[in-house]
């Protein structure tokens, strides 16, 4: 039976990518059939359905589709990068450092992948850098942000470690140690595409007159609010969010319609789809099998670039935020205890890393948002050639990337992990 189940999983994750479906409809349709199969009830699947996880990507989502609507993300953003000025060197810094903040206060991954390709590509045209080259700096920067506490990504490692029964609050170490990850992936982006050789044009201008006007500002402080409300006050993530989106709806700081329409629904019924048809993999000793399967080819020193690996190859075929995250990082504390000698956190971390740094993939959302923003912006340059080569080189960074993460969960993931999470 627990063969079965898992037999169902990946029938949802193969269906989605053949047939281009979402997989948490996929998802819960098979958990339908699942249930009878296995002589459980409609229940137990609806039971899968995480309401918490629930409040908090509708809150998160609807306060920064709000946000996003106003202008002020993209604003704010440039004001950033225009902090560079004529020294443009600065810029392959302040890309990632720009995509890490909005990333990190609360949007996660998947609303600020919209922004940050464009605004690279943009960057790269008026400097004279590679656009890709700024495009993978720019997602690279964003992979510590994401399993913030505010965001969604968070949200998942959160629960997972919960419902695993470690007893550390995860989620700052895994921050550092990805930032880590992060940084090197950057460096040899910056040198795989020489961008070491690129001056400074004559006359380049990197300065934003616009101001924030009042509706911008007050979306802004929304945010702050928000993380007043999490720190000081100890309301719940996605209560928070909603409270403050109704007020600034209440107040017409955005269109509650036009803004409702924007959240992302296919991400959101993904991951609370995918939650219930895992739910009853896990009823049927899915996740154990897995899991035991893992630790039976695994040691303290391979099991780390192996979780990235495996995370890494999953996330090529399907969302890490709807599928990687809420399938890997609840095996992770059992699977230390099995092999012995690993920090779980160690484990959470090469999964958050593997997840993000496969998805420059052009099959996966980071690199078609990369190519799309390629396309908008290079126009009559992005010939059928071109787009072909950028498709060849994503492949390749995405693999340079997972080997770049085996190789640093080999080196410094446990360690590390040992000195901010001791077990």
């Amino acid at each position: 039976m627990a063969i079965l189940s898992i037999v169902f999983f990946f029938a949802a994750i193969i269906l989605a990518f053949v047939r281009k479906n979402n997989i948490g409809v996929l998802a819960m349709a098979l958990g339908v059939i699942a249930v009878r199969v296995f002589g459980l009830s409609d229940n137990d699947l609806i039971a899968g359905v995480s309401v918490s996880l629930f409040t908090t990507l509708v809150g998160i989502t609807l306060l920064f589709s709000i946000v996003t609507n106003t202008g002020a993300l993209d604003l704010l953003a440039r004001k950033i990068v225009a902090l560079a000025g004529k020294r443009i060197w600065l810029l392959p810094i302040l890309i990632p450092i720009t995509g890490f903040v909005l990333v990190a206060v609360g949007p996660g991954g998947v609303p600020v992948l919209a922004i940050i390709p464009p605004l690279a590509v943009s960057i790269a045209r008026q400097t004279g850098y590679n656009p890709l080259m700024m495009a993978l700096i720019g997602i690279s920067g964003m992979l510590s942000g994401r399993f913030s506490p505010l965001t969604p990504e968070g949200a998942i490692i959160i629960n997972a470690v919960n419902e695993s029964g470690f007893e550390h609050f995860a989620n700052p170490a895994i921050m550092l140690i990805t930032a880590i990850t992060s940084i090197i992936v950057c460096v040899i982006l910056f040198i795989m595409f020489k961008g070491y050789k690129v001056k400074a044009p004559e006359g380049v201008a990197m300065q934003v007159a616009e101001k924030f006007n009042g509706k911008q500002l007050a979306a802004l402080g929304g945010i702050l609010l928000m993380l007043i409300l999490i720190i000081f006050v100890g309301v719940n993530i996605g209560m928070a969010a909603l409270s403050v989106a109704a007020i600034l709806l209440l107040f017409r700081v955005a269109d509650d319609n036009v803004c409702i329409k924007a959240m992302p629904w296919n991400t959101i019924i993904m991951v609370l789809c995918v939650g219930a048809l895992l739910n009853i993999v896990d009823l049927m000793g899915g996740i154990s099998l897995m899991t035991d399967a893992l630790a039976s080819v695994m040691n303290s020193l391979s099991a780390t670039p192996l979780m990235g690996l495996s995370a890494g190859l999953l996330s090529l075929v399907s969302s890490a935020l709807s599928v990687v995250y809420p399938t890997m990082m609840p095996m992770c504390a059992d699977l230390a205890a099995q092999v012995g000698g690993v920090n779980p956190v160690a484990l959470m971390s090469a999964v958050a890393a593997g997840g993000a740094l496969a998805g420059t993939s052009p099959m996966s959302t980071g690199g078609a948002l990369i190519m799309g923003a390629l396309g908008s912006e290079l126009k009559d340059e992005f010939t059928k050639e071109y787009q072909n080569k950028v498709f060849v080189q994503l492949l390749i960074v995405s693999f340079v990337n997972v080997v770049v993460l085996m190789i640093c969960g080999l080196v410094f993931y446990n360690p590390l992990a040992n000195l901010l999470c001791p077990v």
